[in-house]
């Protein structure tokens, strides 16, 4: 692994030590072309454990992570934290000359999603957002059909036990998740819709369920969006039903693509025709990169990241417009993001 003119590992700090810091942190502590060279978490018993499944000595330990960035010399971050936590860390990174992975969604803010936009592009540093359906083969193959058509009508609902599974963490505490389902789970799916068809969102209304009395976190969402080239959908997020299922369905002019699975794994993807048959496009997903080895390899080669900050961008303005339609009651403008000079990838 290079980085720059040096040819070492690179060297990786992880703040926040929950599900995504040592899940995709562990693909880091097992790559040859990376290693965890600092940890940072409030919580002492993780850090000591986490410690120790990474090799992380007791000196590169940290409970506040500026002295992290100070002391540990860093080739790049690894950010699983909370969402409103993001964008201050994002920036003390790339102020530190550091690589950035950043777990979804980048902000929960439009103004600072913008702003990170504006920094990145100024950069040299690579900026990898977690929004993994990029790697999935289901989504790519997906994408490819709308390389030179537009999709006209869709429909996209995911369902997980949300709410319980959340009960005494952070996600349902709104200072520190920003949100409520549709920011968490729900923004994977928006991301894949947006991402595999190129559509650009307008407007929406939305209606809402909420968990808490102030209305900030939802635990259903169900939203309706026109995009720029006349094509609609709706989205319907169900954050306490028994099990997770994800439906994702994309008509054209030609017939449909669907992207269907359960649990976590790997995304089933169909063709239909416009006679209603069905077909099934090979897929292996054992050729699918983790987001450890995307993100090494779009250091390396100084690449754009499969997942980009731009790409974050569009979800944020989306879900914001979102959660102001559910509140308000109006259909909502949403204030797009212009494209970067080079075009989105």
């Amino acid at each position: 692994m290079t980085d720059g003119a040096s040819s070492r590992p690179i060297r990786l700090g992880i703040v926040g030590l929950g599900y995504i810091g040592t899940t995709v942190g562990g693909q880091f502590h097992r790559h040859p072309d990376a290693t965890v060279a600092a940890i940072c978490d409030l919580d002492a018993d993780r850090l000591e454990r986490v410690g120790r499944e990474f090799d992380v000595p007791g000196d590169r330990r940290y409970a506040e992570y500026p002295a992290m960035l100070a002391a540990a010399s860093l080739d790049a971050v690894l950010i699983g934290t909370p969402h409103t936590l993001h964008h201050e860390q994002v920036v003390a990174a790339l102020e530190r000359d550091c690589h950035v992975y950043c777990d979804k969604p980048l902000t929960t803010d439009l103004g600072r999603a913008r702003d990170l936009v504006e920094r990145v592009e100024r950069s040299d540093r690579t900026v990898m957002v977690g929004y993994q359906r990029h790697l999935q083969t289901a989504f790519r193959t997906a994408r490819e059909r709308f390389v030179d058509r537009e999709p006209t009508w869709l429909t996209a609902s995911i369902t997980q036990d949300w709410i319980d599974d959340s009960r005494g963490t952070w996600r349902l505490e709104p200072d520190l998740s920003g949100g409520g389902f549709l920011y968490d789970t729900g923004s994977h799916v928006l991301d894949g819709v947006l991402w595999t068809t190129g559509l650009e969102p307008v407007s929406v209304a939305a209606s809402m369920a909420f968990h808490d009395d102030d209305r900030r976190v939802d635990r259903r969402a169900h939203l309706d969006v026109e995009f720029a080239n006349g094509a609609s959908g709706t989205f319907s997020f169900h954050g306490d039903a028994p099990s997770v299922r994800e439906h994702i369905h994309l008509w054209d002019a030609e017939g449909a693509v669907y992207l269907e699975g359960t649990q976590w794994g790997s995304r089933t993807v169909r063709e239909i025709d416009s006679d209603a048959g069905e077909y099934l496009p090979y897929v292996d997903p054992h050729g699918e990169q983790s987001r450890a080895d995307a993100f090494l390899e779009s250091i390396e080669a100084g690449s754009e990241p499969p997942a980009t900050v731009r790409d974050a961008l569009r979800v944020t303005a989306l879900t914001e417009a979102a959660y102001e339609a559910a509140r308000t009651g109006d259909r909502v403008v949403i204030d797009l993001p212009t494209a970067s000079p080079e075009g989105d990838g």
